[in-house]
């Protein structure tokens, strides 16, 4: 009789890597609150994206979070506004939510002599991609996406 070789074990599969989480800020839904997000964003973000991301998401930020303020929330009640920065898909994404029930829409340019109205013109000129998504329960977040630096 032949002796016993034990059969061999299958790998391991390799785990996957796990992704990174969002780094997530909740702010009042006041204009004043607008520059925290900026500086809170860029806080986040890792030194080395600075140069080439660090603008362009502060910029983003201050555009998306004030329009959830002036559009999504009232200042009657205890609203909130949500913001949310994280890496995936060779992008950095940055997601504003609010309570509020509209759904922001790009329109054309504004007046010339309009003092408001092109927050959604610069975070599509921006952002490599960005859409509306409604939340469970009520409200909605502006999701906005730009590609992280080429290596």
């Amino acid at each position: 009789m032949p002796p016993h070789r034990p059969s061999p074990t299958p790998p391991t599969p390799p785990t996957p890597p796990i992704p990174p989480l969002p780094v997530r800020w909740t702010f009042p839904a006041h204009p004043l609150w607008v520059q925290r997000a900026r500086h809170a964003v860029l806080d986040a973000l890792p030194r080395a994206h600075h140069p080439r991301l660090g603008d362009e998401l502060q910029l983003l930020a201050s555009e998306l979070v004030t329009n959830a303020v002036r559009h999504g929330t009232h200042p009657t009640g205890d609203h909130r506004v949500e913001l949310l920065l994280w890496p995936a898909d060779g992008h950095y994404w940055l997601a504003v939510s609010d309570p509020g029930p509209g759904r922001p829409a790009l329109t054309t340019a504004p007046d010339s002599a309009a003092c408001g109205g092109r927050g959604l013109l610069l975070v599509d000129a921006l952002a490599a991609a960005w859409g509306v998504v409604p939340r469970r329960g009520r409200g909605k977040a502006v999701v906005a996406g730009v590609p992280l630096p080429a290596r």
